[in-house]
């Protein structure tokens, strides 16, 4: 199995697993809610990873407005390097984020390559869904 959770996110989080040395994923809220996440990962470390992540995001975002000298900045991928391998970072516009982390062997353009691909399949499938009361049956 390849995503523990909240929602239907095994299909945005599976295609990153297939990367060589892509270790673990996490889909989060930008304000650092776990909405999914692979096995590789407990529940309390997805947790954990995504509250981390969430911060690391408003961090870079400060940072890179203050280095442009203007009040706001949008953030569209952040690169950790360790010495444990790669952590990278890729927030949606409409709200969420995917977080991968690879080994030291993950080649890391083809893991930014499907990350970024991933994303935005998520956020065409965010622009087709129907919205909410389009129809008879469904909640306004």
């Amino acid at each position: 199995m390849t995503s523990r959770n909240t929602g239907d996110t095994a299909w945005v989080l599976e295609p990153i697993l297939q990367v060589p040395h892509v270790v673990a994923a996490v889909m989060l809220t930008r304000d650092g809610l776990v909405t999914g996440y692979t096995d590789a990962l407990s529940q309390p470390s997805a947790e954990r990873v995504a509250a981390i992540t969430s911060t690391v995001q408003g961090a870079c975002r400060t940072a890179a407005a203050a280095f442009a000298d203007r009040e706001a900045a949008e953030v569209r991928q952040i690169v950790i390097e360790s010495d444990h391998g790669y952590v990278l970072i890729v927030p949606t516009d409409h709200g969420t984020c995917v977080a991968a982390y690879g080994d030291g062997e993950v080649r890391l353009d083809l893991l930014a390559h499907r990350v970024h691909s991933q994303v935005a399949r998520l956020g065409e499938k965010a622009m087709t869904a129907a919205p909410r009361g389009a129809d008879d049956n469904a909640p306004a």
